[in-house]
């Protein structure tokens, strides 16, 4: 068990146990982000084809999901878990990532909702 980590078994729901590992004092928290992005219509599968292609090389990023959205066909989702907000911020740097922003920037009709979350731990999550 890591040290630096304090464990919270939780149980209940159906689950038998989950570990939550929450950041202990002096830590720097994960940094999410879940947002709601609008495509130009009809654009949506070419929009996520370009958010999608650019998200191997990104240091820190713990997690990257890009998702339709069943109740609308030009909606995305985009979730983000990164070790800390000044990965995330590095990120808008890369090279990859800028030529994914300036490729879908025509693609965008706007954003719905965008929020900004401390991950606890989760499936594939440290």
């Amino acid at each position: 068990m890591d040290p630096h980590r304090r464990h919270i078994v939780a149980a209940g729901l159906g689950l038998a146990a989950a570990t939550v590992a929450a950041p202990v004092a002096g830590e720097t928290p994960m940094y999410g982000l879940i947002g709601r992005m609008k495509a130009v219509p009809g654009q949506r599968d070419a929009l996520a084809a370009i958010l999608l292609e650019g998200t191997g090389e990104m240091p820190g990023c713990l997690s990257y999901i890009v998702a339709k959205d069943p109740a609308d066909a030009d909606a995305l989702w985009i979730t983000e878990v990164w070790d800390s907000a000044d990965s995330h911020r590095a990120s808008l740097q890369l090279p990859a990532v800028q030529a994914a922003i300036a490729r879908g920037r025509p693609l965008i009709a706007g954003f719905d909702s965008q929020v900004e979350t401390e991950p606890l731990g989760g499936v594939g999550l440290p």
